[in-house]
C-alpha cells in the first residue's frame, strides 16, 4: 500500500472536521433521493468502496469525486465561492496592512514637502 502523502496526514482538525461533514452531507443526499452507493457511485464514475471513502470524509479522495457529488446534487456551482477573493479574510487584512504603510509613508514624503516649501517661504 502506497504511503499516504503528509499533506493528508498533517491535516488541520478544522479542515478534516469540513471534509467528514461534507462527506455526512453528501450521504444524506444520496439517500434522500433513494439512489444505491451502487448506482451513486457510477454517476460518480468511482467504485463503491471510493463512494464509501468519500461519504466518511476522506481526504485521500480525488477533489473531482467530490465536485462531481455536488454537481449530481445541483451544488456545484457554490465550488468557486470556497475561494472567492472576497471572502480572502487573510488577503484584505495584508491588503488593509500594506495601504496603512503606504499612507504612513506618504504622509511623512508629505509633511517633508510641507517643510521643504515653509523654508523656502520664509528665505
Amino acid at each position: 500500500m502506497p504511503k499516504s502523502p503528509v499533506a493528508l496526514t498533517a491535516m488541520p482538525p478544522a479542515a478534516a472536521q469540513a471534509l467528514r461533514a461534507l462527506g455526512e452531507n453528501l450521504a444524506i443526499a444520496r439517500v434522500r433521493r433513494r439512489e444505491s452507493q451502487r448506482a451513486w457511485a457510477k454517476r460518480l464514475g468511482c467504485s463503491v468502496p471510493t463512494l464509501i471513502r468519500m461519504e466518511r470524509g476522506d481526504p485521500g479522495v480525488g477533489v473531482g469525486i467530490y465536485a462531481t457529488a455536488l454537481w449530481l446534487i445541483g451544488r456545484a456551482a457554490a465550488l468557486p465561492e470556497l475561494a472567492a477573493p472576497g471572502s480572502d479574510r487573510g488577503a484584505l487584512e495584508s491588503d488593509v496592512r500594506d495601504a496603512l504603510k503606504r499612507r504612513a509613508v506618504r504622509s511623512a514624503a508629505s509633511a517633508e514637502a510641507r517643510l521643504a516649501r515653509s523654508k523656502n517661504v520664509g528665505d
